[in-house]
């Protein structure tokens, strides 16, 4: 055992070396102005380990070159004037290397956590709106309704707690998701090549279903015991249990959009699953509170019949096109080369025209209503396919930017190795622009299309020398197996303190941060605005 001890001991030294020293941990916090007409202000924190002194390089572009020994180290600035901090940190023994702190508001990045959570949310209602329509669900709800009227004189109030029994089993699902794999594993799945294949296959399934090829259901005896139970029971647990009938029975048809959903909420926040989950759950519980309150209005609702199916097979379309998102992830990251962007658009032309002509098949058997109907899916459907045509030869498409491959961006040099791009500035003297960004980054492609690919953003950028990492990168692994998405993922956590992307940062001819980082927009001019040459 001690012989054990002694080599522990021998090698400590080694182990502590090749440790990153954090001896100064800065922050920022806002401080409210006094009065409206004044500016709020910034008041920076640097935090000082015992034994340890920090050297002040810079301050912005003024040199300083102050040993600070005091901790905390207090600097205080105008909130629309807050430089980065160039330091480094000294004991007794050795000095690291000069670092930058730049200052981040949390306020753009929460009100982009806000619009995300929103458009979770929207997206939940709008398939939440779906699934009322398909053959699971739309028969359930005259007969659940009549059951609540006929059962009691409370018909309507007992409705309406059976519609928020199905908002809460489904947020459940929801919170059960999130806990069950946590925030950074939830943020993994949106970048993960391996998961985004499963989640191809997964999305491919759930439309042959649509399609009717099979049908994917839960054990029969699960609904019947669930049934059998809140019919021998009363009271809230009955009118729980039967939701719960509901969610099993209707799993045919809600899964796949359930699914889809997930899929999409997966990596946005913590409570993207959950908040997903509300919208589809609102959505879904509101007919059947509302044809409880309003009994009359059942008479004027459209039957059961063959118009679900078609519906299902329109929602078949849509599955396919969208799984595809997540095969090109993987296509990527692997660098396979399976799914370019011209296949891409191809097939998602086929899924809409596909919509177009098995709507218009046999569309002289069908009610006028109905024709009516299938006209108005048909001619945004078949103009959708025609609109997306020129993205074969180079288009833009901006509709599916969020979706689809990176387009080409004519004009420019790229560099994808950030000591290359470095070696290449300092040899030509020319400022740096870093790009990290994501092969499954949603809007890192929305922004390729409306700001990178933009003719006046194009010509500031030659300019630079423009660096594209992608930290999600699984090929081209170094001696130790660390792939160069690994890499690309720590120069931009541990220099530059963000892992959201996209995230540009500008720097000089020597490798030095030169203005604050710009995160997503897609307006041109402020990006324009934000570049220094």
């Amino acid at each position: 055992m001690r012989q054990y001890l002694i080599i522990l001991l021998a090698f400590m030294p080694v182990w502590a070396s090749a440790q990153i020293v954090e001896a100064v941990k800065w922050s920022g916090e806002v401080v409210p102005a006094a009065n409206a007409e004044a500016v709020d202000s910034v008041r920076l924190t640097a935090t000082i380990q015992e034994g340890w002194h920090m050297t002040l390089i810079n301050v912005g572009d003024e040199e300083i070159g102050e040993e600070i020994y005091e901790s905390p180290f207090m600097l205080t600035f105008a909130a629309n004037e807050v430089p980065s901090i160039r330091y480094n940190s000294c004991n007794d023994e050795m000095c690291t290397a000069p670092e930058i702190y730049t200052y981040q508001s949390n306020s753009g990045s929460g009100q982009t956590a806000k619009q995300s959570l929103w458009l979770i949310f929207l997206l939940g209602l709008l398939g939440g709106l779906l699934a009322i329509f398909t053959p699971c669900v739309w028969p359930i709800i005259p007969m659940t309704v009549s059951f609540f009227l006929k059962r009691t004189d409370k018909g309507a109030q007992n409705a309406i707690l059976y519609g928020l029994s199905i908002i809460v089993i489904y947020v459940g699902l929801g919170l059960l998701i999130t806990v069950a794999f946590g925030a950074s594993a939830l943020n993994d799945l949106s970048t993960n090549a391996i998961v985004n294949i499963f989640f191809f296959l997964l999305l491919v399934v759930f439309a042959l279903s649509f399609f009717g090829l099979f049908e994917i259901t839960l054990p029969d005896s699960w609904s019947t015991a669930l049934d059998s139970k809140a019919r021998s029971t009363g009271g809230l647990l009955s009118i729980l249990l039967m939701a719960f009938t509901l969610v099993i029975v209707s799993f045919s048809c809600t899964g796949p959009i359930i699914g889809t959903l997930l899929v999409e909420a997966a990596g946005r926040s913590l409570l993207a699953p959950a908040v997903g989950m509300l919208g589809f759950a609102v959505a879904l519980a509101l007919p059947f509170s509302l044809f409880a309150m309003f009994p009359q209005w059942m008479k004027q609702a459209p039957k059961s019949g063959e118009w679900m199916t078609s519906f299902k097979v329109v929602l078949a379309f849509l599955e396919l096109a969208l799984s595809l998102k997540f095969l090109s992830v993987a296509d990527m990251a692997y660098g396979w080369g399976i799914l370019p962007r011209w296949l891409f658009i191809a097939i998602w032309i086929a899924c809409f025209l596909g919509i177009g002509v098995y709507l218009m098949w046999n569309i002289r058997n069908v009610s006028l209503t109905r024709k009516i109907i299938r006209v108005v899916v048909i001619i945004p459907s078949v103009a959708f396919a025609c609109y997306l045509v020129p993205g074969l030869w180079g288009a833009p498409v901006k509709a599916i930017s969020a979706f689809a491959p990176p387009m080409e961006i004519e004009g420019r040099e790229v560099f994808n190795d950030y000591e290359e791009g470095l070696a290449y500035a300092r040899q030509t003297g020319k400022p740096i622009i870093i790009d990290f960004t994501g092969y499954g980054c949603v809007n890192c492609r929305k922004m390729e299309a409306f700001v990178l690919a933009n003719d006046s953003v194009k010509a500031r950028l030659k300019n630079y020398v423009f660096i594209e990492l992608y930290v999600d990168d699984r090929l081209d692994k170094d001696a130790d197996g660390e792939s160069e998405g690994n890499e690309n993922s720590r120069l931009q956590r541990e220099r530059f303190g963000s892992n959201a992307q996209p995230f540009f940062v500008q720097l000089d001819a020597n490798g030095n941060q030169i203005a604050e980082p710009m995160a997503f927009t897609t307006d041109p001019n402020e990006f324009i605005n934000w570049l220094k040459y």
